[in-house]
């Protein structure tokens, strides 16, 4: 097995492992960040869905409320508002989903599953979490779930949800007087339940790995060229000519010009080294034959 075969695999050997390390170590750090990219477009659906709720109850609200007695307009539910433009906005970003569940909702639609309650049970308990993101895996898919907390911080929010007395009649007509009631100012009574899938994540973290990998691989037979080249301009072609010479002097054949690798690196002063060696070899060659 020649040098530079051993040299090539060698080299093979170690791209292939700085290979398949930088794509681990690459496909982990990029799938975090597209995790993060995942949670920003989420809070941007969050903030979006906040700007309604707020337009609701400070603008559309006081214009529809005084017909609730008669007539209750879903309209002004700040809820409500917000789904209904998310609908519309879904049909851009159809891989969001949005929802607000609420413990104990006046439309029973809004009631949580399991994962969304206890998601609600524990922004209830701890009131410092802004937020609370978990991966729930689903018919062999995995969703990246983030959860808000729904805050009670407006007044006008009780005038609905206080009592069924205080309560809209038409309310109470339309979703009878048994639920949504009893909430309290500062009280978080639900949650913005926000999913995406994990595909998003998993899709952008192998493209951009696919990048990175073949930029390695680009640099990797950069160094194999380069490095083979040196190799055999700086090394083999050197010993080569030396072994050459050697092979002959060692037959007797003196007639071989010598060979100087110009430089001052290694292979250079080998080559100097075997001309002492063949000129001390050839005088004594000579004075064995006088």
């Amino acid at each position: 097995m020649g040098l530079r075969l051993k040299y090539n695999i060698a080299l093979f050997l170690a791209c292939l492992i700085g290979l398949l390390a930088a794509a681990a170590i690459s496909y982990s750090i990029v799938q975090k960040s597209a995790v993060e990219e995942v949670k920003r477009s989420a809070n941007l659906v969050r903030a979006n869905a906040l700007a309604v709720r707020s337009y609701t109850v400070n603008n559309i609200d006081p214009l529809l409320s005084d017909n609730n007695d008669v007539l209750f307009l879903p309209e002004t539910v700040a809820a409500f508002s917000a789904q209904t433009v998310f609908a519309t906005l879904q049909k851009q970003f159809p891989e969001f989903d949005y929802k607000e569940a609420a413990l104990d909702p006046t439309n029973l639609a809004d009631l949580p599953n399991e994962l969304e309650k206890s998601l609600i049970n524990q922004l209830r308990d701890d009131p410092d979490l802004e937020q609370i993101s978990t991966i729930v895996e689903k018919e062999g898919n995995k969703f990246l779930t983030i959860a808000f907390p729904l805050t009670i911080k407006q007044k006008g929010c009780l005038a609905c949800h206080s009592t069924p007395d205080a309560a809209p009649p038409a309310m109470i007509d339309l979703y009878g007087p048994d639920h949504g009631f009893g909430w309290k100012l500062g009280e978080t009574v639900g949650a913005q339940i926000i999913t995406a899938p994990m595909a998003i994540a998993d899709k952008r973290a192998r493209e951009t790995g696919i990048i990175l990998i073949a930029g390695f691989t680009v640099v990797f037979i950069l160094v194999f060229a380069i490095t083979n080249f040196m190799l055999g301009r700086i090394v083999l072609r050197p010993v080569r000519l030396m072994s050459s010479a050697a092979e002959k002097v060692s037959m007797g054949d003196f007639s071989v010009p010598e060979y100087k690798k110009p430089g001052n690196d290694e292979i250079s002063s080998l080559s100097l080294s075997f001309n002492r060696v063949r000129r001390s070899l050839e005088r004594a060659m000579s004075m064995i034959d006088d």
